[in-house]
């Protein structure tokens, strides 16, 4: 499996790079390899939530990291271009165990970054 997540991101990122350029103005090469590095802990943790049957263990990570994130000049948009690539490439890849797992979980991540751009002060509802 772990070939197919790497084939996974590695399609996230460079839609990422090749869609929005400016991202590798702003941030360089480094910018593009911690992309890559978060993509691995997306993974990471959406398979965490799957073995400790938690959603909400995923939804907390993506919070946190959006406010991580944002302190460092990202935008919560990006976050949610990100999840949102990873969503459609796991939708498209070849089955596997943890798939539909991953799907629903990462689709309340989305649905959490979605409701802070509609209202910036959702987060404090956790």
């Amino acid at each position: 499996m772990m070939s197919q997540i790497d084939a996974i991101i590695d399609r996230v990122v460079y839609g990422i790079y090749y869609d929005m350029p400016e991202l590798l103005e702003k941030f360089g090469g480094q910018g593009r390899v911690k992309c890559r590095e978060d993509n691995y802990h997306h993974i990471k943790h959406l398979n965490s939530a799957r073995n400790l049957d938690s959603d909400d263990f995923f939804v907390d990570y993506v919070l946190w990291l959006n406010n991580i994130l944002t302190a460092r000049g990202m935008k919560t948009e990006h976050l949610i271009d990100n999840f949102k690539r990873l969503e459609n490439e796991l939708r498209a890849s070849e089955s596997f165990e943890e798939k539909e797992d991953y799907l629903r979980t990462l689709k309340k991540g989305l649905a959490e970054l979605e409701e802070l751009t509609v209202d910036s002060s959702s987060y404090t509802k956790r």
